[in-house]
């Protein structure tokens, strides 16, 4: 056929056309013809190597093409002889004809490319321009093939041939025009090219230099038509904006590490939500949680099926949207595929051992069982699921994940990455060593930065790579529904290291000249505070910083949070041996010695030594109240550590036991050291907590702190107003509710309180005086109540309330804070209700009174103890 074709000239072509009588005929062969083409070139004939051969037989195509061409003109374009389909076959054979990779000369090496230009010519650039041309004929009929032939046109125009690409694309305006002036916008011809775009770019066709051409092209044809001027400029930032992300997926989409497949995935899914093309974001959702599954993110593969399941409703309308997934094709109803996918969003987080997430959609499901459906089969086992994650949470151990900033800079990063910083969320164990080698590897020419300050913009700016990575912190805000709570640490724990989208680094800088005896003098801190633009965890591991603030930290700012931070350390350790007994004690050792001797690392005397000096206070006087809150949490330290050392000594080996006895020595000497310049705080919860589970108590800001002793004062302090106190309980009832609590705590974890070793730290106290003290301290609270002074024979040391007083710490904690200059009382249990923590920081002193736990004035009195004959052991 290729040598009958090679025969024919013009005269032939025109001979033959003439020789059909009917016109019926003559269409019935020039389709037949044009699918014949097709086939042909879509089927090669010949070995793709058999250069020569293609292109005879292109170059006969060619000829035969532009023949028929004319005839379709001249016969079949009138109003009354135009033939849709015969015109749509002519444009997808032109089409396929160019866009055969015979014809492809930048995939040939330069000599095979210089050798088929010199006998042949580029053949798409003639096929392009009569394929542009047949279209301009069309007139008034172009719109009959929107949106038919975006698709072929488009693929027309991604063909990398510069003057192909500059005479083919000013149709993509045509066809706009087309439309606008048919419905007075071009909402086909968006939809189609962005959804026959995305399907030609990922297929690998399309690059940065078709981006440029088709936004400044089609601008320009915009100037020349100026009531299309602002709708065809937000066109064109859209199709732009698009193929910059589909570029940038398909640059790492083949990529061994799909770590950034996922961002550019998630970068394509948000921009198609932005402009609510519903079916490719779906599209895109899948294709995230596919990677995710396939790199065991399961965590993050839940909260991305979510996403489509918060587009359902629970109804049994039908579902308009594509169907994905394995499980999709038999699930007609919106209610039957959210149910679906809610089965699976829990498997997932179980998984990743996110049960506080894998709850709530427990409860939704339970819900729809229980009131819409009435599946109580299925609600009976969605229960069990609930249950077994409640108990997975206080009982199966989750090591809190590191996070790490890290930052791309450099013009060497894709356009995704350059010169951004990340919050990046590591796996579970994962030293940071370990995950900067993971960073690392799909970028082996970058250089890593040694600094964690911001880079110069000579940095920037260049053409090389580097990578900027260091561990930050989460920055936890407190949570209202745990406010004056008691709360399991397992429970507190998740959510300090889950759902934040706040870091912060601390940066240690000096200032001023070096003190060589006291570093903690001139040590400032600089603590930069990113903000992300998800709460992590999310559909990724990691988020983009959105943004950084900065603040210094003064030396005495920095010590009050370095006291904070280390008895929150103490109060961890403590809750996790009374929730643990069989925990190894090493790390309560290293923890206690290093505070308690100063030999191994001074303790807090350089604090004393840096900021309690005369000449200090004279020279930065406002520093008063910091300085009063950095003595206060000296003070409330001792007791936390004199429980450490208890459960140190009951738990410590013999052979360890010279050690605890040298650590003792040096905590009785810090104790009356402390005790005589800063006060005596107590912590009477600590006895009722032991043997316990561990629970955290958030301070609120609105419990007001109360008044600080005065140190060095002889004088008795003021006395406060007497308030009514509660209805004396029954013993059989107090004993009741001890009882029930006893019972409630040991059957939960599965042992039962034992005995204590009594501690050289823990003085025994006489039955009958704690009988005593507390029904004085309520006698005088009633008395007080009905306007009555006390007896006289009562003994004042147990009625005052400044002896005794429980309040609440300025710096969280709730206990008894006695004046320095008065011998402390016997000890006396009090209510666990008074727990706090030392999680709130802007607490300031107040002045002259004292409040209760919940923030009323006065004194609380606490509950009268059984009788002595029904009285629980106290451990």
């Amino acid at each position: 056929m290729a040598a009958i074709l090679n025969q024919m000239d013009e005269a032939h072509y025109s001979s033959y056309i003439q020789a059909f009588s009917a016109r019926t005929d003559l269409m019935d062969f020039l389709m037949e013809t044009f699918i014949l083409f097709k086939d042909l070139i879509g089927k090669t004939v010949y070995p793709s190597d058999w250069m020569v051969m293609n292109m005879v037989q292109n170059r006969e195509f060619l000829r035969a093409i532009n023949q028929f061409a004319d005839t379709l003109t001249q016969m079949f374009l009138s109003s009354s002889s135009l033939e849709l389909q015969l015109w749509n076959n002519y444009f997808h054979l032109a089409v396929a004809f160019l866009t055969q990779d015979s014809l492809q000369l930048e995939n040939f090496s330069q000599a095979k490319r210089t050798t088929i230009l010199a006998k042949y010519g580029d053949m798409r650039a003639t096929i392009g321009a009569a394929i542009r041309d047949m279209w301009y004929n069309l007139g008034h009929h172009k719109i009959r093939f929107i949106p038919g032939m975006v698709g072929p046109i488009l693929e027309m125009t991604l063909v990398p041939e510069l003057e192909l690409r500059k005479s083919t694309i000013p149709i993509f305006f045509d066809m706009m025009l087309c439309e606008y002036q048919l419905t007075k916008n071009f909402g086909m011809f968006e939809d189609e090219i962005l959804h026959k775009l995305d399907s030609e770019v990922e297929g690998g066709r399309g690059d940065e230099q078709y981006k440029q051409l088709f936004q400044s092209i089609l601008l320009s044809c915009c100037w020349n038509h100026p009531e299309l001027a602002k709708p065809s400029e937000t066109f064109v930032a859209l199709v732009t904006g698009l193929l910059e992300r589909l570029l940038d997926y398909r640059a790492v989409m083949n990529d061994e590490n799909k770590t950034y497949s996922m961002s550019c995935t998630v970068n394509l899914l948000n921009f198609y939500k932005e402009i609510d093309r519903r079916a490719m974001y779906i599209r895109y959702l899948y294709k995230l949680k596919d990677l995710h599954v396939s790199y065991e993110n399961y965590t993050e593969a839940a909260y991305t099926l979510l996403l489509h399941a918060r587009l359902l409703k629970w109804s049994d309308e039908p579902n308009t949207a594509p169907m994905q997934g394995s499980h999709s094709q038999s699930l007609h109803t919106q209610r039957q595929l959210k149910e679906a996918l809610y089965n699976q969003i829990i498997h997932y987080f179980d998984q990743g051992k996110m049960w506080e997430e894998a709850i709530h959609i427990c409860k939704e499901l339970a819900e729809q069982y229980e009131s819409e459906v009435f599946e109580y089969e299925m609600l009976s086992d969605i229960l069990q699921r609930e249950a077994k994650f409640y108990e997975n949470i206080l009982k199966v151990l989750r090591p809190s994940p590191d996070y790490f900033a890290v930052g791309y800079y450099g013009q060497g990063f894709p356009t995704f990455l350059r010169n951004k910083v990340f919050i990046y969320r590591g796996k579970e164990y994962e030293r940071r060593e370990d995950f900067e080698m993971r960073l690392l590897t799909p970028f082996p020419y970058a250089e890593k930065l040694q600094t964690t300050s911001s880079p110069e913009q000579d940095v920037t700016d260049s053409p090389g790579q580097y990578i900027q990575c260091f561990t930050v912190q989460p920055a936890e805000e407190a949570r209202d529904r745990f406010r004056g709570r008691n709360v399991p640490e397992q429970i507190v724990n998740f959510y300090k290291a889950n759902n934040i989208q706040q870091f912060s680094y601390s940066r240690p800088f000096r200032k001023g000249p070096k003190d060589p005896d006291n570093e903690f003098a001139t040590m400032w801190i600089e603590r930069t505070t990113y903000v992300t633009a998800y709460p992590l965890p999310g559909i990724l591991r990691w988020f983009m910083v959105i943004a950084t603030t900065r603040a210094i930290i003064s030396p005495l700012e920095n010590a009050i949070e370095t006291m904070k931070k280390t008895n929150e350390k103490i109060l961890t350790e403590i809750n996790r041996h009374h929730s643990e007994p069989s925990l190894p004690v090493n790390p309560l050792s290293m923890l206690l010695n290093g505070i308690v001797d100063p030999a191994v690392m001074g303790g807090f005397a350089k604090y004393e030594t840096a900021f309690f000096q005369e000449a200090y206070l004279t020279e930065h006087p406002e520093d008063q109240a910091s300085i009063e809150t950095l003595q206060d949490l000296i003070a409330w330290q001792i007791p936390l550590l004199a429980e450490g050392i208890r459960i140190h000594g009951r738990k410590v080996t013999e052979d360890l036991r010279p050690f605890h006895e040298r650590m003792e020595q040096c905590f009785v000497q810090l104790r009356a050291k402390v005790e005589s310049q800063y006060g005596l705080r107590e912590l009477p919860f600590l006895e009722e907590r032991r043997g316990g589970r561990p629970h955290s108590k958030l301070w609120g800001p609105e419990t007001e702190p109360p008044s600080r002793p005065h140190q060095d004062s002889t004088e008795p302090p003021p006395s406060r107003k007497s308030v009514p106190c509660a209805p004396e309980r029954p013993p059989e009832a107090e004993e009741r509710k001890s009882d029930r609590r006893e019972n409630r705590s040991s059957t939960f974890f599965g042992y039962r309180r034992q005995e204590q070793r009594q501690s050289v730290l823990e003085p025994p106290e006489p039955k009958e005086e704690k009988w005593r003290l507390s029904r004085n301290m309520t006698e005088s609270c009633l008395a007080g109540a009905e306007g009555k002074q006390p007896p006289p024979e009562r003994d004042a040391s147990a009625t005052s309330p400044s002896a005794t007083g429980a309040s609440g710490s300025p710096r969280g904690f709730t206990g008894r804070v006695k004046s320095a200059s008065k011998a402390p009382p016997l000890p006396r249990k009090i209510s666990s209700s008074v727990y706090e923590t030392f999680m709130e920081q802007n607490a300031a002193p107040s002045s002259g009174k004292q409040l209760t736990v919940d923030g009323s004035k006065g004194l609380k009195s606490p509950p009268p103890p059984p009788p002595k004959s029904k009285r629980i052991p106290q451990t």
